[in-house]
């Protein structure tokens, strides 16, 4: 039996968060109210203006609050511009170690008239999140990376049996989903043969399960390369958290830039942050002309992960309405920003999703 309503966050995070995150709610309240959706929304503070407030950037209560939710929307954290203060902590390690994110999920699809390189291209790429290279979450206490003499810094890269086959089984999930049923394994075993072997390694063991996904793999440079040449000749594909973060910004710029490229983080059960995965733009912050997309699409994707997960129809028909009306708006030059070759702002692409969804159910 599903559930008869959700619990969704909102955590604006810095700068255009302030105006992104607050723009993907009111388009998803527009869906959810004409798929009939009954979301109870929670402001949770968090980032700079939670340091100013409540002087923490992860005030005391945030974690405890979010346990309570289904998922949360979280904008850009412009973590590198906080003071240099013992409350001004980066939160995204904290969130991704304390529930579990351990695969983050970036689709790449092009839009006609916005600038791509392709068209009709429809990419995912699964990124895994809580290990690797990444020194701010990849040991549990300390640091993954030090410098035992003034000329000498060491950086450990962690790969565990158990992340790799979470992350590759949550890319399998979305693989069979799909059309294709085709999943790519990137790494680098031929030279990290023990990290990127053990990846590869445990990917196939747990690849057993799905008979039905075909399997291939590619070399990391390899696959950059093969990426801007022939990117349909791919479709679900799964790697490790450092590869994951440099290949999915550059699959972003194929398709109009990081104003184009949404996420969502995911990990054990059901409860999911949607976070968008560019940052938090202070040039331009609070002039109004930040591209919506790629937090309203993100959005969008956790409507549908919730809707699914808890057999919640109406949660999947909201998303599909958001996506009726985000196509709408995309498609006219005249709503869409300036970075994707439109005349418009933050505003007229807020406006017109609200009329593409209005349109779509007409």
């Amino acid at each position: 039996m599903g559930k008869d309503h959700l619990k969704i966050g909102i955590l604006e995070g810095d700068d255009i968060g302030h105006e992104i995150v607050p723009a993907s709610v009111t388009v998803a309240k527009a869906a959810a109210a004409r798929a009939g959706l009954d979301i109870a929304w929670t402001d949770v503070p968090i980032g700079r203006r939670a340091l100013d407030t409540h002087g923490h950037t992860m005030p005391p209560g945030t974690l405890e609050t979010l346990e309570g939710l289904d998922g949360w929307i979280l904008g850009p954290i412009g973590h590198r511009e906080y003071p240099k203060v013992p409350e001004a902590i980066n939160p995204h390690p904290i969130l991704r170690k304390r529930f579990d994110l351990f695969a983050n999920v970036r689709p790449t699809r092009s839009y006609a008239g916005i600038g791509c390189l392709f068209e009709d291209l429809d990419l995912v790429i699964v990124r895994e999140n809580n290990e690797g290279f990444q020194p701010d979450r990849n040991v549990v206490m300390g640091s993954g990376e030090f410098r035992p003499t003034h000329d000498v810094t060491i950086s450990v890269r962690v790969i565990t049996v158990e992340g790799s086959k979470k992350v590759v089984r949550a890319a399998l999930d979305i693989a069979r989903s799909r059309p294709r049923k085709k999943l790519t394994l990137v790494h680098k075993n031929t030279v990290y043969k023990l990290g990127c072997g053990m990846f590869v390694d445990s990917a196939y063991e747990v690849a057993k399960e799905y008979p039905d996904v075909e399997i291939d793999e590619c070399i990391v440079d390899t696959f950059a390369m093969k990426l801007l040449r022939d990117p349909y000749a791919y479709d679900t594909v799964v790697t490790t958290n450092m590869f994951g973060d440099i290949l999915t910004d550059q699959a972003a710029g194929m398709v109009g830039g990081l104003g184009m490229a949404p996420g969502l983080c995911i990990g054990r059960g059901s409860v999911a942050m949607a976070q968008a995965t560019h940052g938090s733009a202070p040039d331009i912050s609070g002039k109004g002309i930040a591209n919506p997309y790629a937090m309203i699409e993100s959005t969008r994707m956790l409507l549908e992960h919730l809707g699914r997960a808890h057999e919640m129809p109406a949660g999947v028909k909201a998303a599909q309405i958001l996506r009726a009306g985000i196509d709408a708006a995309l498609a006219d030059p005249a709503t869409r920003t300036g970075d994707i070759k439109g005349t418009g702002n933050l505003h007229s692409m807020v406006q017109g999703i609200l009329d593409g969804m209005e349109r779509a159910e007409a």
